[in-house]
C-alpha cells in the first residue's frame, strides 16, 4: 500500500462513505446548522435593532434631562430673582416703617419738650412773679415804714390816676 496513491477499492469506499456522510449532513445536519445560524443572525439583528432603539431612547432621555436641567436652572434663577426682589421690598418697607416710627417719636418728643418748656416757663413766671411781689413787698415796707412816707405815696398814686383820667378824657 502506498500512502501517496491509494488503492482503487479504498478510494471507492472513501468516496462512498464521504457521499453518505455528506448526504446525511446535507439532509439532517446542514438544515439544523443553517437554522441555528439564521436564528443567531436574527437574534443579533434583533439585538442591534434593540440597541439602536435603546440608543435613540437614551438620546431622547439625555435631551429631556438637559431640557429639564435648563428649566430647573431657569426656575432657580426666577426664584432667586423673586427672593431678591422680595428681600429688597421688605428692606425698603422696614426702612420706611422705621423712618415713620422715628418721625413719630421725634414729633412726640418735640411735643413733650414744648409742653415741658411751656410748663417750665409758667413755673419760672410764677416764681418770678412771687419773687417780684416779695421784693416789692419788702421795698414797700421799707419805703412805707413811716406815716409820712405812706402819705406821700398815696398822694403820688392819686396824682397818677388823675393824670391818666385826664389823658383818657
Amino acid at each position: 500500500m502506498n500512502l501517496i496513491t491509494p488503492d482503487s477499492g479504498l478510494l471507492f469506499w472513501m468516496v462512498l462513505i464521504f457521499g453518505i456522510v455528506f448526504f446525511l449532513l446535507a439532509k439532517f445536519g446542514f438544515p439544523v446548522i443553517t437554522s441555528m445560524v439564521e436564528k443567531r443572525n436574527e437574534t443579533i439583528e434583533k439585538s442591534l435593532k434593540d440597541a439602536k432603539e435603546i440608543e435613540l431612547k437614551m438620546t431622547e432621555m439625555v435631551q429631556d434631562h438637559a431640557r429639564m436641567l435648563e428649566e430647573a436652572r431657569k426656575e432657580q434663577a426666577q426664584i432667586l430673582r423673586e427672593a431678591t426682589d422680595s428681600r429688597k421690598q421688605i428692606l425698603e418697607q422696614a426702612k420706611t416703617d422705621a423712618r415713620e416710627e422715628a418721625d413719630k417719636i421725634v414729633t412726640e418728643a418735640r411735643a413733650r419738650i414744648a409742653d415741658e418748656k411751656e410748663s417750665a416757663m409758667r413755673d419760672i413766671r410764677r416764681e418770678a412773679a412771687l419773687l417780684s411781689v416779695g421784693v416789692a413787698e419788702k421795698i414797700l415796707r421799707e419805703e412805707l415804714s413811716s406815716e409820712k412816707a405812706q402819705q406821700a405815696y398815696l398822694e403820688r398814686l392819686v396824682d397818677e390816676v388823675a393824670r391818666e383820667n385826664e389823658q383818657v378824657s
